[in-house]
């Protein structure tokens, strides 16, 4: 009969996208995974991978097999939560989704979870936004502290952390056209110079991109990075601009910020998770995360 082991090694496997990266990541031999893989094909009647030289990926039956495994180990994990918190006694692993910028305000939570729970172990997960949704939705992930626009929101419990207008961020001898004598700029005069900025999928992006649509301006980008010191790099080379929180700008105080005049992009910094009783062990973390 089917067990949670044999689920946990099919999960690994199509997580990982390999049998040998899946021994690896279970701490067993190879030969354990396929002949685990093996005995539970041969018990459904049916194939979950297709073997390739290079990768194996999942057949329908795969497909349609991975989801329901992962919700019946989490269904597990949280039976067993239960028990510890009655306990008074909290243990099990938690995934943590973050992005780029946004560790500050969530280090002193995870310190004081550490403190008062030390058998929880906290995976951190860093990608960008839409990754990190679509993770939040199939389990993977069981709390975010992100950057969410309304629309990204539907079908997830959210909790507003903060609200922070973006700036223009410029190396000293960059000299941008339009800026005002109190250093204020327009999108307008962003669009004159070349822009680093990051890629789609990051909520920088998808404010920025918002906020030229909403200025009805158009803009090219010059330089597309996906980390912000790398950004900050390419700006203090005076190569060009970047729009950032001013939070994250001021990481860089040897770069000139700029505030917007109007259009300024924003984002809201929430704390997210799926629909549904919170795990104990993930309660826990909300309780702290201020």
């Amino acid at each position: 009969m089917m067990d949670l082991r044999q689920m946990e090694v099919i999960v690994a496997v199509a997580d990982t996208g390999g049998f040998t990266a899946a021994a690896r990541r279970l701490h067993v031999v190879q030969s354990a995974v396929s002949g685990t893989v093996r005995s539970l094909e041969r018990e459904l009647g049916t194939p979950l991978f297709d073997r390739t030289t290079h990768r194996v990926a999942l057949t329908p039956a795969g497909e349609a097999f991975v989801p329901a495994a992962r919700a019946t180990l989490r269904a597990a994990e949280l039976a067993r939560d239960a028990v510890e918190a009655v306990k008074g006694q909290l243990h099990g692993r938690i995934t943590v989704g973050t992005m780029q910028g946004v560790w500050a305000g969530l280090h002193h939570a995870l310190a004081a979870l550490r403190t008062e729970h030390p058998g929880v172990v906290v995976q951190l997960r860093q990608a960008a936004v839409a990754d990190i949704r679509q993770a939040l939705r199939d389990g993977t992930v069981d709390l975010a502290v992100v950057a969410l626009d309304r629309q990204q929101q539907r079908g997830l419990i959210t909790r507003l952390l903060s609200r922070e207008d973006m700036v223009l961020v410029t190396s000293p001898r960059r000299d941008v056209p339009g800026t005002t004598p109190d250093n204020e700029v327009d999108l307008a005069d962003v669009a004159q110079v070349p822009l680093v900025d990051f890629s789609p999928g990051w909520a920088i992006r998808y404010a920025v991109d918002r906020a030229f649509r909403a200025a009805g301006v158009e803009h090219t980008t010059t330089f597309e990075v996906n980390d912000i010191v790398a950004a900050a790099e390419l700006v203090r080379n005076d190569l060009g601009v970047c729009i950032m929180p001013r939070s994250i700008a001021d990481r860089f105080p040897d770069l000139d910020q700029h505030p917007f005049r109007r259009h300024a992009p924003s984002w809201k910094i929430m704390v997210v998770r799926p629909p549904g009783e919170a795990p104990p062990a993930v309660a826990a973390l909300l309780n702290h995360i201020a």
